[in-house]
């Protein structure tokens, strides 16, 4: 089993952690950040898939 990452939002600092996935939008726990689809955005404040940063937590 891969170690599952977490990604930041660097426009609000929501954190993405592929363990938990965002189920409320679509993205089952799980996910790897690969499969998030680039349509996808934050829950948060909108930003785009690209405007998210892998970070160590």
């Amino acid at each position: 089993m891969t170690e599952t990452k977490t990604w930041m939002c660097l426009i609000c600092g929501w954190i993405y952690d592929e363990a938990q996935g965002d189920p409320e939008h679509g993205i089952a726990p799980g996910t790897p950040w690969s499969l998030v689809p680039s349509t996808w955005s934050c829950p948060e404040c909108a930003a785009r898939k690209e405007d998210f940063e892998m970070v160590p937590i």
